[in-house]
């Protein structure tokens, strides 16, 4: 082969040491898991927003209560995170109610607590769910580059000792090793950066729906203390 073919791409991965070739398959594995869920968080996030708006919309246009509380029973699965946390609430606020066999103060605030327990604890099951594997990009983001760093260090390493059997050291000997360990490094790098920049953008996405639903969580419970009344 000559210079140019040796130095190709596809060269370079298929003459590294064995080693480094599983650190780059570690890396590629890792950048494709990535991208996956970068792709299904996308997804779930902009779902999320978009169901959230219309909720919200279908709340304040001043429809009855009841029957929002029973669309959103009847579509649960569809109806979005936000329409879920207030049929928790609802829910749980209609029972507490029917339950209740005296109305004095202090029965009505039990009531009123139950209710935001319910949607504190229906908040926090939709945050874990949007949150799910974004711990695992910022691990990708973090590790990726050290893996490849890691290859890198052993692929020179192994460069610089086959120069012990030459006997005139020349930048054309060494280059070819040099090269193939610095792929380890570019593959760490490419499944970093997406990583990162998916992570830190779905990270400020939920941030702005766990603001949303804690401030819909407020002015509905406010909502139910004045009905309670």
């Amino acid at each position: 082969m000559n210079a140019a073919q040796d130095l190709s791409f596809l060269a370079l991965i298929s003459n590294a040491h064995l080693i480094v070739q599983l650190i780059m398959a570690l890396l590629l594995g890792l950048s494709i898991m990535s991208w996956t869920y970068i792709f299904r968080k996308a997804f779930a996030v902009r779902a999320a927003r978009l169901q959230t708006e219309q909720f919200e919309r279908s709340f304040w246009a001043g429809g009855n209560l009841h029957t929002l509380h029973q669309n959103a029973s009847t579509t649960r699965e569809q109806s979005g995170a936000l329409a879920r946390i207030f049929e928790a609430g609802m829910g749980e606020f209609i029972k507490g109610k029917q339950a209740s066999s005296q109305r004095d103060p202090l029965e009505t605030g039990a009531v009123l607590d139950g209710a935001r327990r319910a949607m504190r604890a229906a908040f926090q099951r939709e945050l874990d769910g949007l949150d799910s594997h974004l711990n695992f990009l910022a691990s990708v983001g973090s590790v990726s580059p050290y893996i490849g760093l890691l290859g890198t260090v052993w692929g020179i390493m192994n460069a610089f000792r086959g120069l012990a059997n030459v006997q005139q050291a020349t930048l054309a000997a060494v280059a070819p090793g040099i090269a193939e360990a610095l792929i380890a490094t570019a593959i760490g790098l490419f499944a970093a950066i997406p990583a990162v920049v998916a992570y830190n953008r779905f990270t400020h996405d939920i941030d702005r729906l766990a603001i949303r639903f804690e401030s819909f969580v407020e002015e509905f419970s406010n909502i139910l203390q004045r009905q309670s009344r």
